[in-house]
């Protein structure tokens, strides 16, 4: 197809001056859902959108949507990502989704006109869960109708506040939230950087996503029999710490063995009563494993909570866990993967195809529309801190695949 000409002064400008709206640390951004700074970048992406001659609106819990109206009736083609942070995050993380969204559809306007299909570019409200911890996927979750009834007055943030309140500080009516769902929505393309180091160590710039990774994060407890560490036996120990040790390496070798993409994290461990010259009574950790591939997924949990189970038993252990969060794999549709690696390959883009270690709003919208992502390499792999960096050929190389895309998907 034609080469899409994006230009990269237009990206730059825009992301430094997005980023400046909350502008912390440096390069960093602290702009939290509801805020004053979130107000004014969407008001931003919202004037930026009416520029690039696309019919702006905005939804119950703050959504704002540019409209490209297609020539034949059907669903609409989305892109966009969330314009919330960290506290603080980076310039890129969710911004540049919500960008490249609109820098597309501005392009794709000026260079071929009116789509055949309606596409539309969004910044969703909040992904973060930086304001209010169990909000997560706010206005993803709106849009799917998957926000109940009591969440807005029983979801509090950080300070103490609902995010019922929060709504209402900025003239939203957490009474009208069933009105932001959308039934009329084919296909969601998220742009995002990578958040990893991958495409940096294959020294790509851009990556089709095919999966977002399934994840279990237990809690687990094993309690033995606290005692004098000089003084008892090491043949006699019930001792806590000892399994711990054998099960926190061999969780974590079992996803080695595995290989990528599957991955186990200890993050969190508690010992009691956690004394230098004690034998432990107990202790308590966090499990994290991931895969993105169903059935594997499966067989890494069962290998997990099987070692556990041997460890506990042959050191005489008592052992109880529970799932702090259960997610399901999510696939990207074959088809929009096939469009934007053929998209890639149409502007001459070096890619390859990846799976999401980290949660995204394409997992809300896969509820209701056929999904698939794209990410932009990121410096260092690092996310979620001021330091992330991509750059300004990266960025555009990843515009072009998505205006490519989305160009075959409307056109």
């Amino acid at each position: 197809m034609t080469p899409i000409a994006i230009d990269a002064a237009l990206v730059e400008r825009m992301i430094v001056e997005m980023g400046a709206i909350g502008a912390h640390s440096g390069t960093g951004v602290w702009r939290t859902v509801y805020s004053p700074e979130w107000v004014q970048a969407n008001d931003l992406f919202a004037r930026w959108c009416a520029e690039a001659g696309l019919t702006v609106s905005r939804d119950a819990v703050g959504n704002v949507w540019g409209k490209l109206q297609g020539t034949e009736a059907g669903k609409s083609i989305v892109s966009g990502s969330h314009i919330d942070t960290q506290k603080p995050g980076g310039r890129y993380d969710g911004t540049l989704g919500a960008l490249s969204a609109l820098i597309a559809l501005k392009v794709l306007k000026a260079q071929f006109g009116a789509p055949k299909r309606t596409l539309e570019a969004v910044s969703l409200c909040e992904e973060e869960g930086s304001r209010f911890p169990s909000a997560n996927f706010w206005g993803s979750r709106a849009i799917t109708g998957t926000i109940s009834s009591t969440d807005p007055e029983t979801t509090i943030g950080y300070d103490g506040e609902t995010i019922a309140s929060a709504m209402r500080d900025v003239g939203l009516d957490s009474a009208a939230i069933p009105s932001a769902r959308r039934d009329d929505i084919d296909s969601f393309i998220e742009l995002h950087i990578e958040q990893g180091p991958i495409l940096e160590h294959a020294n790509l710039p851009v990556a089709v996503v095919h999966a977002i990774t399934g994840l279990r994060h237990y809690r687990v407890k094993l309690t033995g029999e606290q005692n004098h560490a000089g003084a008892f036996p090491m043949d006699l120990r019930r001792d806590p710490m000892a399994g711990f040790a054998e099960i926190a390496s061999g969780v974590i070798d079992t996803a080695h063995r595995m290989g990528r993409p599957a991955v186990t994290t200890i993050g969190r461990a508690e010992v009691y009563p956690n004394g230098a010259a004690v034998i432990p009574r107990s202790v308590s950790f966090t499990v994290d494993a991931r895969h993105p591939a169903p059935a594997q997924r499966l067989a890494l949990y069962e290998r997990h909570e099987a070692l556990m189970l041997e460890v506990a038993k042959r050191r005489g252990l008592e052992i109880e866990w529970s799932s702090q969060i259960e997610k399901e794999p999510c696939l990207s549709d074959r088809g929009l993967v096939d469009a934007f690696q053929q998209a890639a390959v149409s502007q001459g883009i070096p890619h390859m195809t990846m799976a999401s270690g980290a949660g995204h709003d394409t997992q809300q919208m896969a509820k209701i529309a056929k999904v698939v992502m794209i990410f932009v390499r990121s410096e260092g792999g690092r996310s979620h801190t001021p330091e992330e960096f991509s750059t300004i050929e990266d960025i555009v190389a990843g515009i072009s695949v998505l205006a490519a895309g989305l160009h075959s998907l409307a056109y």
